[in-house]
């Protein structure tokens, strides 16, 4: 087992009470996106929505892969095993939000 592989058993989700204080709550990610997800149809009014997850995911995404790859040291191969992707799908999404 690797470091990696601790990590990623870190992450996966769990089916637990949470017991994390309401304020704790309001400031994780999920609550900061649900918050903006009900900004966001507060503000469209009647117009029609497209493609709403792929503009959600690549909010989400760029950040996460910058963050990632800062932490590997821009090593691909790394930051391709911590993201749990092929080195040839990150190089794509690299070049897909003009990170490469």
């Amino acid at each position: 087992m690797n470091k990696f592989d601790s990590i990623a058993n870190l992450l996966e989700p769990v089916q637990v009470q949470d017991s994390t204080p309401p304020a704790q709550q309001e400031n994780t990610l999920r609550a900061k996106v649900e918050r903006s997800l009900d900004r966001y149809f507060e503000n469209i009014e009647d117009e029609t929505v497209t493609n709403l997850h792929h503009m959600v995911i690549s909010e989400v995404e760029t950040p996460l892969i910058e963050a990632v790859m800062r932490y590997c040291d821009n090593n691909q191969s790394k930051a391709s095993i911590m993201l749990g992707l092929n080195r040839g799908t990150l190089r794509t999404k690299l070049k897909l939000y003009g990170l490469l």
